[in-house]
């Protein structure tokens, strides 16, 4: 698949995330926040909580899941950036966080991961 179209179905599979957040009542805070190192996808506040969501497309599945493409070296990535949020970001500094994966297949049908993964 060319980059243009990957990118447009990871812009698709975050908007379709997106949607679902809005849904629980959470209020967007950043979209492809991008620090040296690492991306934040989305981030909420979700009454009082910091979410911060990986989004991962698959259109196939026989690579394993989307969810399961989140390494720990990925892991890392965004804690980092979300270490270098909250440093820009200091009126969050005290919420409690959370770090979600939400994998998109190409049904676009979501496989939700609350707490998936901790800070170190």
């Amino acid at each position: 698949m060319k980059r243009h179209q990957t990118l447009a179905k990871g812009r698709a599979a975050e908007s379709r995330v997106d949607a679902a957040a809005r849904r629980r009542r959470w209020r967007l805070i950043a979209r492809n926040y991008n620090v040296r190192g690492g991306e934040l996808d989305l981030v909420y506040d979700a009454r009082g909580t910091l979410v911060v969501v990986e989004v991962r497309y698959r259109a196939r599945s026989d690579y394993g899941s989307a969810a399961a493409s989140v390494t720990a070296t990925k892991q890392r990535r965004i804690v980092l950036a979300t270490r270098h949020f909250l440093a820009a970001n200091p009126r969050y500094a005290e919420a409690t966080i959370r770090f979600d994966v939400v994998g998109v297949d190409d049904s676009n049908e979501l496989d939700w991961i609350e707490n998936a993964f901790y800070a170190e």
